[in-house]
C-alpha cells in the first residue's frame, strides 16, 4: 500500500477520547485502533484557536456544502457526493498557501522537482488514490 498513515491530530471529542473525568475508564476505542495499526494519536488542546483555525473553517466549508445544503436518502448518497466534492477541492481549488496552485497541481509540481519523494507517479491521468 502505497500510503501509510502515520499521526492522527484530531480534537478532544468524545468520539475520539474518554472524558478527562473518566480516568479510570478503558482507553477509547479510537485511541486502541491507532495504537494497534502504530499511528500517533494526538489531540488538540481544548479552546486552541491556532489549530482550530485551521480545521473550523474547513469543517463548515464541508458541512455547508453537502449536508446543510442537500437531502440525502442514505449514507452512501452523502458519501458520494463528499467524494465529489473533496476531488473538485483537490483538482480545482487554489490556495494562498501553495503560492496559488490547487493541492494535485501542487503534487504534480513537487512531484518533477523531487520525484525521489514519492513511491509512485502522483501524474496520471484517473484521479483519485492508485490501489
Amino acid at each position: 500500500m502505497p500510503y501509510t498513515i502515520h499521526t492522527v491530530l484530531n480534537n478532544s471529542g468524545i468520539q475520539f477520547t474518554n472524558r478527562n473525568r473518566d480516568r479510570n475508564a478503558f482507553a477509547h476505542i479510537f485511541g486502541r485502533g491507532c495504537a494497534e495499526h502504530a499511528i500517533e494519536h494526538h489531540l488538540t488542546k481544548i479552546k486552541h484557536p491556532r489549530v482550530n483555525r485551521q480545521v473550523e473553517p474547513m469543517n463548515r466549508t464541508i458541512k455547508e456544502a453537502t449536508a446543510r445544503r442537500f437531502h440525502y436518502d442514505d449514507h452512501a448518497q452523502l458519501r458520494q457526493h463528499l467524494a465529489d466534492f473533496i476531488s473538485a477541492c483537490n483538482f480545482g481549488g487554489r490556495l494562498k498557501t501553495l503560492k496559488g496552485l490547487g493541492p494535485y497541481e501542487f503534487i504534480c509540481k513537487q512531484w518533477v522537482c523531487e520525484p525521489e519523494r514519492f513511491t509512485i507517479d502522483p501524474i496520471h491521468p484517473m484521479p483519485g488514490l492508485n490501489i
